[in-house]
């Protein structure tokens, strides 16, 4: 039986992630702006966060969340973590007992360092919640280009009817149950993206970057190791498949942010001229503290952290982790992914 899916919250991958579902089938889409939603409606494009994108005709929009998720047994959530709450509070009268959540949102709750699916869990009890991650610039996957993605859930085979609203010509989707290692790839990988940003800023090359991203990925792998996440997930699309993507990419917004920082603009400037959310920047703060609950070292990101509380400043940042006392490159929660 073919599922009904809604997706909430129209930015720029809530709005590609629901046009892949409307190639397949009807999809409900829900803008929390009614002239979004009315623009969309009669235009058939999202010109505020995906401009020049026709849309298909099997996705309607509205700006009533009732409506958009009333029925449907598969939410895909593109709302941002510090708006996450809030909408699936107001979303749970409206929702089927078996509706299954899945978190597009790459973050870590403020105030209680909660992954997505932890608070879908204290929200709407009962509902099995997941993620979906990868290397997927919405423009990109928008416009047709090839781009895949993991969609983890703790049962393959909800997994596997989520894959069936979103695989496509264009659009691969793998299926895995690690949502722990999902989850914190996706909320890490968005802050080692401010990191490449702010040494590209700074002006350094090649060499410089690609030491954060392999740092990042053991800081996001001894992390996610030794929160149960699985040491495979950190290799694949949700993992360095993600992380390279937009540490590289000048179309990432936490680069972008990152890379403004390290020509010494405010953050402050930075936000104000930006329409869409750099999950990143509210995601540092959450993401260090809860490594330290958890024991785990994280130089980057302390680092990053650091920089959007302007507690330092990205030169200062830089000089600080270049002093760091020498190691081993590989160290004990690593080795035990690696080892079982």
């Amino acid at each position: 039986m073919q599922s009904v899916a809604a997706v909430v919250g129209a930015g720029s991958w809530g709005t590609t992630v629901a046009s892949l579902v409307a190639n397949k089938q009807p999809v409900r889409l829900w803008a929390r702006s009614p002239d979004l939603a009315e623009e969309i409606a009669r235009t058939g494009e999202n010109s505020r966060y995906l401009p020049g994108i026709t849309l298909p005709p099997a996705l309607v929009a509205t700006a009533r969340l009732e409506e958009a998720v009333a029925g449907a047994d598969v939410i895909l959530m593109g709302v941002p973590s510090h708006g996450f709450r809030t909408v699936l509070e107001a979303m749970r009268p409206s929702l089927r007992p078996d509706a299954v959540i899945v978190s597009m949102a790459k973050g870590i709750e403020r105030g209680t360092n909660l992954r997505m699916s932890e608070v879908v869990r204290e929200v709407l009890p009962g509902h099995v919640a997941g993620a979906l991650s990868g290397p997927n610039l919405a423009r990109e996957v928008a416009q047709g280009q090839p781009a895949a993605s993991l969609v983890a859930l703790p049962d393959e085979r909800l997994a596997q009817r989520v894959q069936q609203c979103l695989h496509c010509s264009t659009f691969r989707v793998y299926t895995g149950t690690d949502v722990v290692g999902c989850e914190i790839a996706g909320a890490t990988k968005n802050v080692m993206a401010i990191a490449a940003g702010i040494s590209d800023g700074l002006g350094f090359g090649e060499n410089t970057r690609a030491v954060i991203i392999t740092r990042g990925l053991a800081e996001l792998g001894r992390l996610g190791i030794t929160l149960g996440g699985q040491t495979l997930t950190f290799g694949g699309l949700a993992g360095v498949g993600d992380l390279v993507a937009t540490c590289t990419s000048p179309h990432s917004r936490n680069r972008t942010v990152g890379f403004d920082l390290g020509r010494g603009v405010t953050l402050e400037d930075i936000l104000s001229g930006m329409s869409m959310v750099a999950e990143g920047v509210k995601s540092a703060g959450p993401l260090v503290a809860l490594a330290r609950s958890a024991g785990v070292e994280m130089p980057i990101a302390e680092q990053v952290a650091s920089i959007v509380s302007g507690t330092t400043t990205p030169r200062a940042a830089l000089e600080a982790l270049m002093r760091r006392p020498a190691r081993s490159e590989w160290d004990v929660v690593l080795h035990r992914g690696l080892t079982g």
